[in-house]
């Protein structure tokens, strides 16, 4: 009994001083002869060491890094940690990746082939024999012509057979712009003046290149036919087999009349029927220029 009393006593004499505790814990009193402690700073929680990557260094190729390598070009390994460097396609032998056009062709099925040789060589066919750079003008190249005494001649005379797929009636001589000229008459004005009736196939021609003065007149001025300027056409020859002379069967209201208007313009000169007596029998067509224009009689 008295020890709970004494137990009271002492709780209700401290209970003051625990209405005014302290902002810090009560230590234990220090017991006779114990050394006054000190307090001392928690202990930081030691650092647990890192563990370091793994690197693996993988050796170079020989191919890589030979060791008679440019050191410009080969790469710089800063420590054994740093990687390999990348590896290096090997060069492309030449013509790898190049499709030539004879390979193609090559791979290409056999009817594709077919087919795309069928035009070129329809083309080349059409090209055999081609003169003036032009594949409606057949004939052969002559070269240069001239005469004895070197008043007549042609620089470049090439020997027609035939123009716009119509032939003549025999191979005439004759310069380019000429061949030219006859070529567009005939596509221009000789085949539709003939339209309502029956198509032409030939030219009769009666003259082409010859050194001879004006209509054979002597002391005349030299005729465009001693240059290769010119060419005359004496009738047309048609499908039907028919031939229209232009002696014959000439008149202006005609198919030879409309030929002969078309003329006019495509050539320098132009003359037929009623020009003069030298031209009543065929059509004198020439590519000479006069400042008045085209002379059409």
């Amino acid at each position: 009994m008295r020890r709970w009393l004494a137990a009271i006593s002492l709780a209700l004499a401290t209970l003051p001083a625990a209405a005014k505790a302290p902002d810090t814990s009560l230590r234990p009193p220090q017991l006779p002869g114990q050394a006054a402690a000190v307090p001392t700073a928690p202990a930081a929680p030691a650092k647990r060491p890192q563990a370091r990557p793994e690197v693996t260094v993988t050796p170079a190729s020989p191919e890589i890094a030979p060791a008679t390598a440019d050191p410009q070009t080969t790469p710089e390994v800063a420590s054994s940690t740093a990687t390999a460097p990348s590896i290096r396609p090997h060069p492309r032998p030449e013509g790898l990746g190049t499709v030539t056009a004879s390979a193609s062709a090559s791979q290409a099925p056999a009817r594709v082939q077919a087919t795309a040789k069928a035009p070129a060589s329809k083309r080349e066919l059409r090209r055999k024999g081609a003169v003036c750079g032009d594949v409606e003008i057949i004939g052969e190249p002559v070269g240069k012509v001239s005469s004895p005494n070197g008043s007549c001649g042609i620089e470049d005379a090439v020997r027609i057979r035939s123009v716009a797929g119509i032939s003549l009636s025999q191979p005439a001589l004759m310069n380019c712009p000429t061949a030219a000229a006859l070529k567009t008459w005939v596509v221009r004005g000789v085949q539709p003046s003939f339209r309502k009736r029956d198509q032409v196939v030939q030219l009769q021609v009666a003259a082409h290149y010859a050194c001879r003065s004006r209509n054979n007149v002597k002391g005349a001025r030299l005729s465009e036919h001693s240059k290769g300027n010119a060419v005359d056409i004496s009738g047309f020859v048609l499908k039907s087999g028919k031939t229209l002379s232009v002696l014959k069967d000439y008149s202006n209201s005609g198919p030879l009349g409309a030929a002969r208007r078309a003329a006019c313009g495509i050539f320098g000169t132009v003359l037929g029927p009623g020009s003069d007596r030298y031209h009543a029998n065929h059509f004198h067509l020439d590519t000479a220029r006069y400042r008045t224009g085209a002379y059409c009689r």
